[in-house]
């Protein structure tokens, strides 16, 4: 049997790497309070609207949060264990990489979500908006988008990708470290 020499500075650097674990940190991904539209409509309550539906209002559930976190999720728990190495222990800078992967995540789970399709109103909608972008959403607006479907007329030439009409809400994803 071999004996262990330099006990002394084995805990030495335990407690220094237990000293740098010591401080929690909290990781928040998604969309931040301060995220905005232009018109001042919270990205967060748009995004909920879309991952949980409105079945009032027409609007099936896109569950792009749900499903990143799902199919990642299971993966985070490692990102942090070799994160905390690669960054010497340091939980903020863990926390920051592993925030930016998660959000990189999210935000491709949004480019990925091509179901349910958007309804034909909606791509009437989309079209009216380009022809006039200073159009205000109302539902007169979406009445007269009815009406234009309903009538055969063409709504082509939009994008029929649901979650990115603007960008805005993809744009929006971010992450904040609180430590």
């Amino acid at each position: 049997m071999t004996a262990l020499k330099g006990g002394n500075k084995l805990r030495a650097k335990l407690k220094e790497l237990a000293s740098k674990l010591d401080k929690p940190g909290t990781l928040k991904v998604g969309f931040l309070q301060n995220a905005t539209y232009p018109d001042g409509t919270p990205v967060a309550m748009v995004a909920a609207i879309q991952e949980f539906g409105a079945p009032n209002a027409g609007i099936p559930p896109r569950p792009a949060f749900r499903n990143m976190i799902a199919d990642k999720s299971p993966t985070w728990g490692d990102a942090v264990e070799k994160n905390l190495v690669a960054t010497n222990y340091d939980v903020d800078a863990t926390l920051s990489r592993v925030g930016m992967g998660i959000k990189g995540q999210l935000q491709q789970s949004i480019i990925a979500t091509t179901s349910p399709p958007l309804s034909p109103v909606t791509l009437m909608l989309r079209k009216m908006k380009a022809d006039n972008p200073d159009l205000v959403m109302t539902g007169a607006t979406v009445g007269e988008a009815a009406r234009r479907v309903k009538a055969g007329e063409s709504y082509g030439g939009v994008s029929t990708k649901p979650l990115v009409e603007s960008g805005h809400m993809l744009n929006s994803v971010d992450f904040e470290v609180d430590s």
